[in-house]
């Protein structure tokens, strides 16, 4: 029989072995505080357009190289708790309004590093959070005084682009210009009257070769396929979508042919080919010009297409399939049928082209309000054109975001200085103990321009004492000119620096409840892991057997 053995008295007697806990300030607070301190401290060189890029593999082995907050954090995969609480608020900045994921780990990062300094100072928790969610309300309440400007009219190519560039500027510092202007034409000429504007109708299609410079905006889809017959272009295509393979109908039920002589056997295979060249020239004669198909595409089809002038062009994804019925406005037909006159698609154009050395389909389609645009991106390598994606992704964002709330903010630490100013005078006036909470909640916001700072080589003490400096002449709008000499200031409404009023407003409010869900834990109790086996270790050195 074996010996029980008696555990020790306390928690771990509850649990089964193996079990880990963690209580009290000294285990659980300050050790999950540390976590998100460094997590913070990872992304926070990555902030700015003079931020540095990082280089991460995933489990993939799929390399990354970027300074976008919200993919490092996505391939990381972080597994400490603590810290996956602010990489889900960041997600949530990220689904909520498309930019500013790495604003509020900068942010959250920065209130939870000053809570410690409380903490340890002798305050309770309960009062820092307090004094957080106080602080917080009430940065909310100053913000709409610091919107120093809206846009006008999202449909003014000049002005869009304008709007745009500050996002665009973050992510790759010198092409923003040329950045913000194929953005801010993609989304205006796909911008309707209505006013409701979908993220996916701007696509992207990365071609290597040539340089950024090169790159385009179409209107239309482009595809990086090959036409499958011999025609390579028609104008005024009318198109015919089938999301079923381009072949005959093979029946539901078995069938057996019974064959007796020669003749029969003629007429058999004879019977199936008329069959099928019935079917394409139906297709024809309805005047289809263009055939899209979702699957593959038969020998015998493909022959009877080129002779009766059908172009013919595979798709294998269904979401290109569904977005390009969208944009020509045709039906996918289930099964090899005859389209009619309303299901047939109709665009300017569809051609086969060779950008650089890579076949491309172009579907152009050159109404103004067309459903889809296409940025053709161009680029020496593949991680270039991913992180040149990301910029797009996140000037596209802005432009949603602006048709949702026109305001806009004094970006490069302007407002957040303006915020502390504002925030550290309220704290002044709390008799309780939750001011110095306050006061500490004021003294975060410093952390966004002192990341601007010190990733541009500018001393981060010095910039934030002057624009305290200014800030308090009464200038809401100065913030740190990255371009100027040493800790240079600069009025953000006249330099065009400028963020929109929801990335701000959602990531302080994502980032203060992120670091307060992170402040309420103050015990870590993890279970003993299920451990099933472990999976067998592939012989790495081993020959493979003959």
């Amino acid at each position: 029989m074996a010996l029980h053995v008696p555990k020790a008295p306390g928690f771990a007697q509850m649990l089964k072995d193996g079990a880990k806990h963690y209580s009290g300030l000294e285990e659980a607070v300050f050790r999950n505080i540390q976590a998100c301190k460094e997590l913070a401290q990872t992304t926070r060189t990555a902030y700015g357009p003079n931020g540095m890029n990082k280089m991460v593999i995933n489990h993939l082995e799929k390399l990354f190289v970027t300074s976008d907050a919200a993919t490092i954090l996505r391939e990381l995969e972080v597994q400490h708790p603590a810290a996956k609480m602010i990489v889900m608020a960041s997600h949530m900045q990220e689904q909520e309004v498309g930019d500013g994921t790495n604003f509020v780990l900068v942010f959250a990062g920065a209130l939870l590093e000053l809570a410690e300094e409380l903490l340890r100072m002798g305050l309770s928790v309960s009062e820092v959070i307090e004094g957080y969610e106080m602080a917080c309300k009430k940065a909310l309440e100053f913000l709409p005084d610091l919107v120093c400007t809206s846009a006008k009219n999202l449909h003014d190519l000049t002005e869009a682009t304008a709007m745009i560039r500050t996002a665009v500027m973050s992510k790759q510092y010198g092409n923003e210009d040329f950045l913000a202007d194929l953005i801010a034409h993609a989304c205006v000429s796909i911008f309707p009257e209505s006013g409701n504007f979908n993220v996916d109708n701007v696509r992207v299609c990365k071609i290597l070769g040539s340089g950024l410079n090169a790159s385009s905006v179409l209107h239309g889809m482009v595809f990086k396929k090959e036409t499958e017959g011999d025609i390579t272009s028609v104008k005024d295509a009318k198109l015919a979508v089938f999301s079923c393979p381009f072949d005959c109908m093979v029946t539901e039920t078995k069938g057996t042919v019974l064959i007796k002589n020669a003749e029969e056997l003629m007429s058999f295979s004879k019977g199936e080919e008329d069959l099928m060249e019935a079917q394409v020239k139906a297709i024809a004669d309805a005047g289809a010009n263009v055939v899209v198909t979702g699957g593959k595409v038969a020998d015998m089809a493909l022959h009877y297409a080129n002779k009766y002038q059908l172009m013919v062009v595979r798709l294998n994804s269904k979401w290109d399939l569904r977005r390009l019925c969208k944009t020509v406005g045709a039906v996918a037909l289930p099964r090899m049928t005859v389209p009619t006159p309303e299901e047939m698609g109709h665009c300017d154009s569809v051609s086969l082209t060779e950008v650089g050395d890579t076949q491309v389909v172009v579907f152009k389609h050159e109404k103004e309000d067309g459903a889809i645009s296409t940025l053709v991106i161009r680029g020496s390598t593949d991680n270039l054109m991913d992180d040149i994606e990301r910029a797009i992704d996140d000037g596209v964002n802005t432009f949603k975001v602006l048709v949702r709330d026109k305001r806009l903010c004094p970006g490069a630490g302007a407002t957040e200085i303006e915020l502390a100013k504002q925030i550290m005078s309220y704290g002044e006036s709390c008799p309780g103990l939750e001011q110095y909470a306050i006061k500490k909640f004021a003294e975060a916001f410093e952390a966004v321009p002192r990341a601007l700072a010190e990733n541009s080589g500018v001393k981060g003490n010095e910039l934030i004492s002057k624009l305290y400096a200014v800030h308090h002449e009464g200038n809401k709008n100065m913030g740190f000119d990255i371009e100027g000499e040493g800790p240079a200031m600069k009025d953000m409404l006249e330099a065009g620096v400028l963020d929109p009023y929801l990335v701000k407003h959602w990531g302080i409010k994502l980032a203060t409840n992120a670091a307060i869900t992170v402040l309420r834990v103050d015990q870590i109790i993890m279970a003993k892991p299920a451990g099933g086996p472990r999976a067998p270790q592939e012989k790495k050195d081993w020959d493979e057997d003959e």
